[in-house]
């Protein structure tokens, strides 16, 4: 396994401790369809969360978070319709950012960090 794949590997497993232990539950963790994937979807009341999770070593390029693009946020989007879909869920969905730094060994949750939105 490559050092990138590593850390992220690493970041998405933190990430996922982070949320447990804040009183989420984990659905699915890297869960794919077609060619989408979700890094993390959790649920926490009626809400279900589809997190992106971003781990860098250091943030000097960047924060983690920065680098979601707008094309990311509506693969994102298409995935979560899918899973939703395909799992005959009537909850509110929430997209949140987990961001790694693992240098200091920290987690950045970002709620609500970006919205479906509608399309024209």
């Amino acid at each position: 396994m490559s050092k990138t794949m590593e850390t992220g590997k690493t970041g998405e497993e933190q990430a996922a401790a982070f949320l447990k232990a804040a009183g989420y539950a984990i659905l699915a963790t890297n869960w794919r369809y077609k060619h989408l994937e979700i890094d993390i979807i959790a649920q926490q009341g009626n809400e279900l969360i589809i997190a992106e999770v971003k781990t860098r070593q250091n943030d000097v390029f960047g924060t983690p978070e920065s680098f979601v693009t707008k094309d990311k946020q509506q693969k994102l989007i298409k995935a979560a319709h899918e899973y939703i879909m395909q799992n005959n869920l009537e909850l509110d969905c929430r997209f949140d950012i987990i961001s790694v730094i693992t240098s200091t060994n920290k987690v950045y949750h970002i709620e609500n960090a970006f919205y479906a939105g509608l399309r024209r």
